[in-house]
């Protein structure tokens, strides 16, 4: 699994914060950090999601309410 951060589109809301631990407040800027992500292009964070933090970082995804936050399986189809 894998998960798509867009950080431009990111308000600052941090309700992905509060539902994975892997998204931490970035307060200086107003918007969260994926932690130990790769910046693909401008301002798009991509990880991998381990197997036992699948369910939180769905929810992060759910939450988040501009959808900056997309979650894919194992063969690239788009889940949330």
């Amino acid at each position: 699994m894998k998960i798509e951060y867009d950080r431009n589109t990111c308000t600052g809301m941090f309700q992905c914060t509060a539902e994975w631990d892997e998204f931490v407040e970035n307060r200086q800027d107003g918007k969260a950090d994926l932690l130990e992500s790769e910046e693909v292009e401008n301002g798009i964070f991509v990880r991998e999601v381990p197997e036992d933090e699948e369910f939180d970082a769905e929810m992060s995804a759910r939450v988040c309410p501009v959808d900056a936050i997309k979650v894919y399986d194992d063969d690239g189809e788009q889940i949330v």
